[in-house]
């Protein structure tokens, strides 16, 4: 697979990884809360030798808004760049600052929790609008079953929206699922993506089948390809899958070259002047 941009040829993109070390402090009651580092350079050689150019590094709720260490990833390497959790009392200059470092987006994480956040008040109208302002994104981890109600609060707020996970549809409907059948509808609004990642977290069978059917309904100009390394929960699984389950699920060269990279490199590194070659 490759990309032509600027003349040169750009490999594939990874858009959803994460970083950290085993003394970063954990919130109370994490999902999961990994015994091991995995560092920066642990990832670069991990990117090179798949082959794998830029990569965006994704903030993760056992760490909360301790984002240090992936800002300061991603500011010291021009191939990354980088999500973070932010509390909404978040003042502009600090997000300035980020932004400057390499941050492109906030991650909000609203999986599993017993209550969504009041998203309508002012603290998150506020930070809303900054990240609109900064021109990032919303980095929407949600149950599928959430979306409904979700997507049109995010799609009325000004800034772009990425969803993780495809969606994370419920099992038992699939791609019936009505969020997911939100998802497809709000891409069509032109500001919405989606990330093709985690299928060893939703079943890399199933995972295909709701790849084939968003790219079927949607097209392929606002999917990007992650792969969740180093599969925080599921350290059994091999880099080299995700890229093979993205290729076999996305046949097509073409879309594969968008998907893989193109859409990555407009959507997270304001790459414009690409264009696709089979």
């Amino acid at each position: 697979m490759s990309i032509e941009h600027e003349e040169m040829a750009v490999p594939l993109v990874d858009a959803h990884a994460h970083v950290f070390k085993r003394d970063m402090p954990l919130r109370d009651n994490p999902r999961h809360a990994p015994d091991y580092d995995f560092t920066l350079e642990d990832f670069i050689g991990v990117l090179d030798a798949h082959g794998v150019g830029q990569a965006v590094l994704a903030a993760a709720s056992p760490w909360l808004d301790y984002n240090d260490y992936v800002i300061d990833c991603v500011r010291h390497s021009p191939r990354l760049r980088g999500t973070v959790i932010l509390e909404p009392s978040v003042e502009r200059i600090v997000m300035q600052d980020m932004d400057r470092a390499g941050i492109v987006g906030v991650r909000m994480h609203l999986i599993g929790l017993d209550r969504l956040p009041d998203l309508s008040t002012f603290e998150y109208r506020r930070t809303f609008r900054r990240i609109a302002d900064l021109d990032w994104h919303i980095h929407l981890h949600a149950d599928g079953k959430d979306l409904v109600d979700l997507l049109p609060v995010f799609e009325a707020c000004g800034a772009k929206l990425v969803v993780d996970h495809l969606g994370r549809p419920t099992p038992e409907d699939g791609v019936d699922c009505a969020g997911f059948k939100a998802m497809m509808r709000s891409i069509e609004k032109g500001r919405t993506w989606v990330k093709a990642s985690g299928p060893h977290r939703l079943g890399f069978k199933e995972s295909a089948g709701y790849l084939k059917e968003l790219l079927r309904q949607t097209g392929d100009t606002r999917i990007v390809w992650g792969s969740d390394c180093p599969f925080v929960g599921t350290e059994g699984t091999r880099y080299q899958e995700t890229i093979d389950w993205f290729q076999d699920a996305v046949p097509d060269l073409a879309a594969q070259h968008r998907i893989g990279g193109l859409n990555a490199l407009e959507l997270y590194f304001g790459a414009s002047k690409v264009s696709v070659v089979a």
